[in-house]
């Protein structure tokens, strides 16, 4: 589906305020909710194994995941305007619980709990909207070589964690069975065939239809247990305040930094969703208001037990390469998102998913992270300066959290900051090595070029 259609019946798809009608727009809505609901719901999972939650608090983390998910989805679709303020950015987007806070919140959760993230998340949404109101000013620190190495870091920490997971998670008993790794092996292969032999919708849900098939085999081997579901109810609203705010300075700062890097990292899904779909840059007043609105909704879905959300890359990619960009679709997609969660039979049902399958079918998820961030660093030339910044961040932020005592001298807030995530210690060693090297005679022309041309 092309550009080309724009002049036939379904060309109202390609206009952001087209009202296609619903038989075209649902299988649209489909492909989106298909992409994204997999990679939506598995950091609660994730966190929630972690946090050692009960099965019932399980699908209530789930739950708020997939509700506020959809809230924040809206507010970006409807955005409030007021001569240059804005909240929202009114673009073509799907925001979903990002996988970019996944390292540091099961360090929060392993240590403090799940009301300690939501306490850090509410933190982490007021620098994200100090973040939208001076993007300006602030941008210049994180230029694609220093938000690469932070996303490169990302992917790395999240290795050990598919690992374990295809071994069928460390609390399971049989940890590192050969059942677990065939049902985890065959999920991946499932994945990876499908990712570069599928077509179209194939290819879309490449990991929905990885973890289907690994889920029946599972059943082979007696991994699922159903007894979650039966206890479930058909129709619940998210708890407000059910696991608590609490705050606590160190995991504040810990993720704090990593909503000020995703605040800017959210430009680049804004810029590639415009520039794929609309064939033009977001303006000044897109940007701010998708921050700020950003920054506003963590907050708002902390208090309902809503884990940090962020712009969806593969819903951006669905964009560029469909040309899609009607209103009525993303609202349609946000409907589904908003049903499944009001329901918590189908949040439960999640639950029931064996972490192998889990395993198999993110690892490569988190391998593609890893290389979006080597990708954005090689945008900058590869030169000793740069290659410094990056190898250092990169093995400081690695190689102290790796060391489980390297930090056991230090008060317990050094560890928390800079000893449980590298994700962290990486994005300081990046943003203050980028401002204390020396850039080369090359590099300051190139600047120099780049600010001209801004203003």
């Amino acid at each position: 589906m092309g550009k080309e259609k724009k002049g036939s019946a379904s060309a109202a798809l390609f206009d952001w305020n087209g009202k296609p009608t619903v038989g075209q727009a649902l299988p649209l809505a489909l492909q989106h909710v298909v992409a994204m609901i997999v990679g939506c719901v598995t950091p609660a999972i994730i966190v929630a194994s972690v946090g050692g939650l009960s099965d019932e608090d399980s699908v209530i983390l789930i739950q708020a995941a997939l509700v506020l998910s959809a809230i924040t989805t809206f507010v970006q679709l409807y955005p409030l305007r007021k001569g240059k303020l804005a909240f929202g950015s009114g673009l073509p987007v799907i925001m979903g619980i990002s996988f970019a806070y996944v390292p540091t919140m099961q360090a929060i959760a392993g240590d403090f709990g799940i009301g300690t993230i939501l306490g850090a998340q509410v933190v982490g949404g007021a620098i994200a909207i100090l973040v939208g109101i001076f993007i300006k000013q602030i941008r210049k620190f994180f230029p694609p070589l220093i938000t690469g190495t932070v996303v490169f870091a990302i992917g790395l920490s999240l290795y050990p964690t598919a690992i374990n997971y295809m071994a069928g998670g460390t609390s399971n008993e049989k940890y590192g069975s050969w059942e677990n790794w065939l049902v985890a092996f065959l999920t991946l292969v499932i994945v990876t065939a499908l990712n570069h032999y599928g077509k179209g919708i194939w290819k879309l849900s490449s990991i929905l239809i990885g973890i289907v098939a690994g889920y029946v085999v599972s059943l082979f081997f007696g991994m699922v247990d159903f007894s979650a579901i039966a206890g479930a109810s058909f129709f619940q609203l998210p708890k407000p305040l059910h696991f608590g705010v609490v705050f606590e300075p160190s995991s504040c700062v810990a993720l704090g930094v990593l909503f000020a890097i995703n605040s800017i990292q959210a430009i680049g899904d804004f810029t590639a969703t415009t520039t794929g779909g609309m064939d033009r840059v977001p303006t000044d007043e897109e940007l701010n208001g998708g921050i700020v609105a950003y920054g506003a909704c963590n907050i708002f879905s902390a208090l309902f037990g809503g884990l940090p959300t962020a712009t969806f890359s593969q819903n951006v990619g669905i964009v560029a390469s469909t040309k899609v960009v009607a209103k009525r679709v993303f609202r349609m997609a946000a409907c589904i998102l908003l049903v499944a969660g009001l329901i918590p039979k189908f949040s439960s049902l999640l639950m029931t998913i064996p972490n192998c399958v889990l395993g198999g079918a993110t690892v490569s998820v988190f391998a593609s992270i890893a290389m979006t961030g080597v990708k954005l660093v090689t945008a900058a030339p590869m030169n000793f300066r740069n290659t410094t910044i990056v190898g250092l961040a990169i093995a400081l932020g690695m190689g102290i959290t790796q060391a489980n005592a390297a930090l056991a001298s230090f008060p317990g807030w050094v560890t928390t900051i800079f000893g449980r995530s590298p994700v962290v210690l990486a994005t300081i060693t990046a943003v203050i090595l980028n401002l204390v090297l020396p850039k080369e005679q090359e590099d300051k022309a190139i600047e120099i070029m780049k600010e001209d041309s801004l203003c």
